[in-house]
C-alpha cells in the first residue's frame, strides 16, 4: 500500500469524524501505525478544541474498520493527541499558531544556521515569518525538515 493512499485514508476518516489529521507514522517493519489527531476550535461548535481519550477511542474504532476494508496491513494502531510540542506542517498550522513559539529545523542552513526558535508572526504560501531574537526571518516550507511548537511549561518556555 502506498504512503499517499494511507495518508488519504487517514485524512478522509479524520475529517469524516470532525477531526484534523495532524501527523502519522507508519513503520512497515513492525507494522506500527501511529495517528495524531486534533479537534480545532471552530466558531460553530460547542465542543472545546483538543482531543480527549474518547475521541482517540472513536477514531481507533473507525480506523480499524476502514483499514481492514482498504486492505491496509498493520499490526498495532495508536491514536493520540499531537501533544504540547505539536508538529507544524501546513501553512494553516502556522497561521493557527501565530503568536506562539516554534522550533524550526531546516534541511539546508540559512545564514549558517539550521535551527531557529522564535515566535510565529505569519505564514504565506511559500514561507513562514518567524521572529528570532527580535529580527524577522523568512523560512521556506521546502527547506523545512521539521517544525514544532515549543511547549509553555509553568508560565515559561522550555529552553
Amino acid at each position: 500500500m502506498e504512503v499517499t493512499t494511507i495518508l488519504q485514508v487517514l485524512e478522509s476518516t479524520a475529517v469524516g469524524l470532525g477531526y484534523e489529521l495532524v501527523d502519522h507514522e507508519f513503520a512497515r517493519r513492525g507494522g506500527l501505525l501511529r495517528v495524531f489527531i486534533d479537534r480545532p476550535a471552530t466558531g460553530e461548535s460547542e465542543t472545546p478544541p483538543g482531543v480527549t481519550v474518547a475521541d482517540c477511542e472513536r477514531m481507533t474504532r473507525q480506523l480499524q474498520r476502514v483499514l481492514e476494508v482498504e486492505g491496509i496491513d498493520y499490526s498495532r494502531l495508536e491514536v493520540s493527541s499531537p501533544g504540547l510540542d505539536r508538529v507544524l506542517r501546513r501553512p494553516a498550522d502556522f497561521r493557527r499558531f501565530t503568536g506562539e513559539t516554534a522550533e524550526v529545523r531546516l534541511r539546508a542552513p540559512l545564514a549558517g544556521r539550521r535551527r531557529f526558535v522564535g515566535i510565529v508572526r505569519g505564514a504565506g504560501t511559500d514561507a513562514i515569518e518567524l521572529e528570532v531574537d527580535g529580527a524577522l526571518v523568512l523560512l521556506a516550507y521546502v527547506n523545512m525538515d521539521q517544525a514544532r511548537l515549543v511547549p509553555k511549561i509553568l508560565g515559561g518556555e522550555r529552553k
